[in-house]
């Protein structure tokens, strides 16, 4: 065979030869996440991952999000191959499969619950409303959705969702709902999640006045080992009977939760919040950026998507600072709006922005703990709406 002959066949099976306008695009996406994430910090352990992930989705003939199960393993329209087996997938499509029962925003749930403490939340009951008060761009998003008639009631309800600014929550509800849009739901989630310093900010600013925003709270009291104790036990039994579909979501939470309360279990506590986390973050960050490829992502109802996420996402955080607008009237002035925006679920981001927005006003401020407080409650509530649109949209539902 002439040398020529090799070169030209090696040419015709190189990435090169294969590659497409919309694998260059996406894996501009990615450079761009990752500028994001390494020079300007923003959010590095979601958005390192899942930037590497669209760079392998977008590497033609590598095959590595590959199904040959016919769709088995989560690739919707997928052709079973003839003599082959599951493992003879691609290795990042097996990897999805975690994204794809539920089992990794679960498991990143149960890591999140042993972070999490829940004493501001207790110290301080009212965060509850603006943790609720801040779910309003699920509902926003998914009445515009509907009304722009491009979507189902279960994809509308999967967009819906990104309000709730819970990437896990998003994967495990569409995952149910509309596994065919999974990609731009997932992408769009994080993506938002990691971008909050930049989106949050301007609406705080523009929904409160400086008077408002120089309030100082006073300190919160203390909360028992008790109460802590007692708290996701509770929280889980009420919650799971009102809404069963939402147990496996927050009884993860409140078990993580538990390890972290109950004294007794540090082992367990720790591997949940370090080692576990760390390795299902990996994995799951892979595979959800994996899930753009350019061919399927860049589409019209996708950006139409991801722009639904955005003003979801703008929603919710206009839904805390106002219901704390509302407060500080009530209170006499004791609550500062602006720890409502952390009311949505993106923890401990949010509430970081409500501080550092605090101290650019009043110097000696610290709203931090304060923050933390419908921050928390943002992840019960989050869970709580994705609990509610599974029941009302999901099979058997009752719509």
């Amino acid at each position: 065979m002439q040398i020529s002959t090799i070169l030209l066949n090696l040419w015709e099976q190189s990435g090169f030869n294969l590659l497409q306008i919309e694998n260059i695009i996406m894996i501009g996406v990615a450079v761009v996440f990752l500028v994001l994430a390494i020079k300007f910090n923003f959010e590095p352990l979601l958005l390192v991952p899942i930037a590497f992930g669209i760079i392998l989705a977008n590497l033609p003939g590598a095959n590595l999000m590959l199904d040959t199960t016919g769709g088995e393993l989560g690739a919707i329209g997928a052709e079973a191959v003839a003599g082959t087996h599951w493992y003879d997938s691609g290795v990042i499509r097996i990897i999805y499969v975690g994204v794809k029962s539920g089992l990794f925003p679960c498991l990143i749930f149960l890591g999140v619950g042993a972070m999490t403490d829940f004493g501001p939340l207790l110290s301080n009951p009212i965060s509850l409303l603006l943790g609720a008060a801040a779910q309003l761009g699920v509902y926003a998003a998914f009445l515009i959705a509907i009304a722009s008639g491009k979507f189902t009631p279960q994809e509308a309800a999967s967009i819906a969702i990104i309000g709730g600014a819970d990437g896990p929550t998003a994967i495990f509800l569409t995952s149910r709902l509309a596994p065919q849009i999974l990609a731009p739901i997932a992408l769009a989630a994080y993506s938002y999640m990691a971008l909050i310093p930049i989106i949050q900010p301007p609406i705080m600013k523009l929904l409160t006045t400086e008077k408002e925003r120089k309030v100082e709270m006073k300190q919160l009291r203390t909360v028992s080992k008790t109460e802590k104790i007692i708290f996701p036990v509770a929280v889980l039994i009420v919650c799971a009977l009102l809404l069963p579909s939402v147990a496996p979501l927050l009884g993860m939470l409140m078990l993580g939760n538990l390890f972290r309360e109950c004294g007794v279990v540090e082992r367990l506590s720790d591997t949940a919040q370090n080692s576990l986390m760390n390795m299902v973050t990996i994995l799951l960050g892979i595979s959800v950026g994996a899930t753009a490829n350019g061919e399927d992502f860049l589409q019209l109802k996708t950006l139409l998507i991801i722009g639904l996420g955005l003003v979801a996402f703008s929603f919710s955080t206009a839904g805390g600072v106002l219901f704390g607008k509302l407060l500080y009237v009530v209170t006499g002035g004791k609550i500062n709006p602006l720890i409502g925006a952390a009311g949505v679920s993106a923890v401990p981001m949010a509430a970081r922005v409500a501080q550092n927005e605090g101290r650019k006003y009043n110097p000696t401020n610290f709203l931090l703990m304060h923050a933390m407080g419908p921050n928390v409650a943002g992840v019960i509530g989050s869970a709580v709406a994705a609990g509610f649109l599974l029941a009302a949209f999901g099979p058997g539902g009752i719509f």
